[in-house]
């Protein structure tokens, strides 16, 4: 594993200003939703090691707490258990990745197909992401491009206006930031794929249900095979790319 010791400081520092939330019923469950946001953030990185020590100190939760969140988000696919070295944030395959945006193709394109009976307001998120991404791109935030990118996606998914769509896709976004990791660099990854988020927006917003779903599907196996081609040039195992400091990581 890579990145820097950080103890309580950092990335895990940030953390401390999430106790509000776990103020209430399900600690567990709050806990498991506190890290999943970090992971569709890109705060944890695939590979960090998630100290319990460090966890717990900035959570303020017992090691029975953190446990037991553990094993949810074992069960979401996004941690990994190591007997006798811990629990890390999930490195994927390329089998995790083909399969990941097979998912995403078929919640997507539901969205696409609604679009013209969609909810304004489902139909304002869209344009909402992609004004985020765009300011991010302004600030050289390459990071926060891919958030809202996630997003962005998650949005044209939301167009379906159904309940099960938004919670599947709501559980994706963490495995699809995990999904970015391989790439080298977050500038390389996302700036490409904005241009084409802004010809998606306004193919949506214009009415062509079928020209959106056609470049959805190109843009989407074009996005699986930028990872998985990175992944393969990086080897079996190999840590991610550069990302936001980690919270605390050792090379396996």
């Amino acid at each position: 594993m890579v990145g820097g010791e950080q103890g309580s400081t950092g990335a895990f520092g940030a953390l401390a200003a999430e106790r509000g939330r776990l103020e209430r019923t399900g600690v567990a469950q709050r806990v498991a939703e506190v890290l999943r946001d970090h992971i569709t953030e890109g705060r944890l990185a695939p590979g960090t090691r998630l100290s319990e020590e460090a966890l717990g100190e900035a959570l303020a939760v017992s090691r029975n707490t953190l446990r037991e969140a553990f094993r949810l988000l074992v069960d979401q696919r996004l941690v990994v258990h190591e007997l006798n070295r811990g629990v890390f944030v999930r490195i994927l395959t390329p089998e995790d990745v083909d399969d990941i945006f097979t998912l995403r193709l078929a919640l997507e394109t539901a969205g696409v197909r609604a679009a013209p009976r969609a909810a304004p307001e489902r139909l304002a998120q869209v344009r909402i992401a992609l004004a985020q991404a765009e300011a991010a791109e302004g600030r050289g935030d390459w990071v926060a491009v891919g958030t809202a990118d996630l997003r962005f996606h998650q949005s044209v998914a939301g167009l379906a206006g159904s309940m099960r769509i938004d919670d599947c896709m709501s559980r994706l976004l963490a495995e699809l930031r995990l999904a970015f990791g391989a790439v080298p660099t977050a500038h390389g990854l996302h700036e490409p794929f904005l241009r084409r988020n802004q010809i998606l927006a306004g193919l949506l917003e214009s009415g062509e249900s079928d020209d959106v779903e056609v470049e959805l599907t190109r843009y989407l196996d074009d996005a699986r095979r930028v990872i998985v081609t990175a992944m393969r040039a990086a080897g079996p195992g190999a840590p991610p790319g550069p990302g936001p400091a980690a919270v605390t990581s050792e090379r396996r």
